[in-house]
């Protein structure tokens, strides 16, 4: 484990804007850094992680939204 402690957002944006990074990027990526800090294999900036879940929160919501779109339908073409 190394005793730097990474930027959640920092880490999975790199010098991009959060709008030019895929959902799936992030979902991925915040999957990997989330896994291994809960693991103790990575170190965080805890005071900064809440803030940057907005970033892991933000991908989430649009995933929701398209698979509820995707559900509504599925189900329109079945009735």
């Amino acid at each position: 484990m190394s005793d730097r402690e990474l930027n959640f957002a920092k880490t999975i944006l790199g010098d991009r804007s959060y709008r030019d990074v895929p959902d799936d990027e992030v979902l991925r990526e915040s999957e990997r850094l989330l896994s291994a800090w809960m693991a103790g294999e990575l170190r965080l900036e805890r005071p900064k992680l809440y803030d940057h879940y907005a970033l892991l929160l933000a991908a989430l919501l649009r995933r929701t939204r398209e698979l509820e779109a995707r559900v509504a339908e599925l189900e329109a073409r079945r009735e």
